[in-house]
């Protein structure tokens, strides 16, 4: 398995900034063959320990059962549609990809 995981900052960092590009995540990029694992949300505020990177106001979670999974994620015309609808809020785009096995 792969593990996608997305840190986004952005250019507005409001509330309704961040649940737009949350339900953005939610409309645009759960449902894709190979998704085994889904999740999006907010940085949780009240963690910040010193080990906490927290410069970033969304996260993006996905697991594929593959990597060709991934690759075919990647070049979808839903994906597509959600980077050209959201990246002119973006500052910062990380991504962290692994593999991954289950426990």
């Amino acid at each position: 398995m792969l593990a996608h995981n997305v840190y986004f900052t952005l250019n507005d960092a409001s509330d309704a900034a961040e649940q737009a590009l949350v339900d953005s995540c939610k409309k645009y990029l759960k449902d894709h063959p190979g998704v085994v694992f889904f999740a999006c949300g907010t940085l949780q505020p009240e963690l910040q320990r010193p080990v906490n990177d927290r410069a970033f106001d969304v996260a993006l979670h996905v697991v594929f059962d593959s990597l060709a999974s991934h690759d075919l994620y990647q070049d979808a015309p839903l994906h597509q549609k959600f980077i050209e609808e959201n990246k002119p809020n973006w500052k910062q785009v990380r991504v962290f990809d692994s593999a991954v096995g289950s426990a």
